[in-house]
């Protein structure tokens, strides 16, 4: 008795779970899959910048002197060191909140690209997959998403288990062209031949590929090979969340003891404020009182200098270039004027696989390296978090990570659209179809302590659960239309 208990208990949350996430599963699989690609995709859009002809190279100092003067009122964020001899210098400027990425000619220094960083790809998908666009509120939609997405692969899996088996078909392959037996081979999916009044008796299932048979093999088979990886994605995926980043930060500052910068945004509008700060800095910098001519030029010399236009502003940079283009760190490299005046250059390997990321400073004078940083030197808990970001990019280890996430983004895609296709061909007319409770739910002390676990790592997936809960116990209940179209006639969970 308490095996199927568990077993129609479960089955109304992986239900539930699966049918809310449904059509975020299937948003975040195909703009993950772009986002996967969008390194090899932006290459080929700026192929027409990777092989030009250069007979003499410009310093780096006139090419960044041309890129501002094509984004008036600028100011230099980074100069980002050419991938190849022939390709462009793609130099970064900030104005106001937004960002501009200049191509430059290297060896005419003319101006070949002006773009804008919020309409590139990279951030554009970044928006479309994190936020859908509309910033805090689609970061905090995909949260609850993603939270409710972990509570349906591991109902899933709990389902999936195959206690009533003859063989492995249906557990481990599908069974493409037998009819299913009186004894089911995978028991207790959202569709179970277990609660199908036909199977119970023995019918046979229909065959090919339009049968349920069909469907829920493809549903199980599909669900125990991707769901580490889908875990996976979703866990590495929550740092970039809103909400549950600022979770995380406050637990970083807690366990350091001490305020400690990231390398990763918890949305948009962190880049665009930095970019804002920063042009506000320089703003601010360019009318220091007390200061005139030629020391206040001394003064604001540093990022904030961009505003200088004469052709010895940046010179400094020439000289940094020639100490950081010959150590060959990964791609991009980008080299950045100090803050203030006086202040350090620094340099840095931004590349996506974080664990070869690697930050420079340089002295200011002469372009010696002063301090060379890894990321072995960075707390135990951001490796730990920048290793899962880099395998969730799909750049840890090369083109077989990348084909490990399709692999994962394809078979989420699969399990939302088998799902569906269970759901649609078991829906009974004027009603969900959600699987009715038999009887109350028996709170165990380990499934309270589970229950109150995640409510805690997923704070989204906590609020919800209670509201859910308490909104089904207290109102849903009371209206006999919504208690039968949800199936609620039965004790409550």
């Amino acid at each position: 008795m308490s095996t199927q208990l568990d077993h129609r208990t479960v089955w109304r949350w992986h239900f539930y779970a699966g049918l809310f996430c449904i059509p975020f599963v299937l948003w975040l699989a195909a703009t993950g899959t772009v986002f996967l690609f969008r390194p090899p995709i932006q290459a080929l859009l700026d192929r027409p910048y990777s092989h030009l002809e250069v007979l003499r190279r410009a310093t780096a100092n006139a090419q960044v002197q041309a890129a501002l003067a094509a984004v008036p009122g600028g100011t230099l964020d980074a100069y980002q060191l050419p991938a190849t001899p022939t390709s462009a210098a793609q130099v970064l400027v900030d104005k106001g909140p937004q960002q501009f990425r200049v191509y430059v000619h290297p060896g005419t220094a003319a101006v070949l690209k002006v773009d804008n960083e919020d309409h590139r790809l990279d951030k554009f998908v970044f928006k479309l997959h994190g936020e859908l666009m509309i910033g805090k509120y689609g970061s905090w939609i995909v949260e609850l998403a993603a939270s409710w997405a972990v509570v349906m692969i591991v109902t899933g899996l709990f389902l999936w288990w195959p206690s009533h088996t003859k063989g492995l078909g249906g557990v481990l392959y599908p069974r493409l062209h037998r009819k299913a037996s009186k004894t089911p081979a995978w028991k207790g999916t959202a569709f179970s031949p277990d609660v199908d009044a036909a199977a119970n008796q023995g019918a046979s299932a229909p065959e090919g590929a339009g049968g349920r048979l069909f469907w829920k093999d493809i549903h199980a088979v599909t669900g125990i090979y991707v769901s580490f990886f889908a875990l996976f994605l979703l866990f590495t995926g929550l740092p970039w969340a809103k909400s549950w980043g600022g979770y995380l930060k406050a637990v970083r500052h807690l366990t350091a003891g001490r305020i400690t910068a990231q390398d990763w945004t918890t949305s948009s509008a962190e880049i665009t404020a930095a970019h804002a700060q920063r042009s506000a800095a320089a703003a601010a910098d360019m009318h220091m009182p007390g200061m005139s001519g030629e020391h206040a030029q001394h003064a604001i010399f540093g990022r904030h200098s961009t505003t200088l236009r004469g052709p010895n502003a940046f010179l400094a940079i020439d000289k940094m270039v020639a100490t950081v283009a010959p150590l060959h760190l990964a791609e991009p490299v980008l080299v950045s004027p100090p803050m203030h005046a006086g202040g350090n250059w620094t340099a840095k390997s931004d590349t996506r696989d974080r664990p070869q990321q690697v930050d420079l400073v340089l002295d200011p004078n002469t372009g010696a390296i002063l301090k060379r940083t890894g990321f072995s030197s960075k707390p135990f808990l951001d490796r730990v978090i920048g290793t899962g970001i880099a395998a969730h990019e799909g750049a840890l280890f090369g083109w077989l990570n990348k084909l490990l996430s399709l692999f994962t983004t394809v078979g989420l895609a699969t399990l939302a659209l088998s799902g569906l296709g269970m759901w649609r061909k078991r829906k009974p007319e004027a009603v969900l179809g959600a699987p009715a409770p038999l009887r109350p739910v028996r709170f165990s002390a380990a499934l309270l302590c589970l229950l109150v676990f995640l409510g805690l790592y997923f704070p989204f997936l906590g609020g919800s659960m209670l509201l859910v809960l308490l909104t089904e116990r207290f109102i849903l209940r009371r209206i006999p239309t919504t208690q039968h179209w949800l199936g609620l006639s039965a004790p409550a969970l």
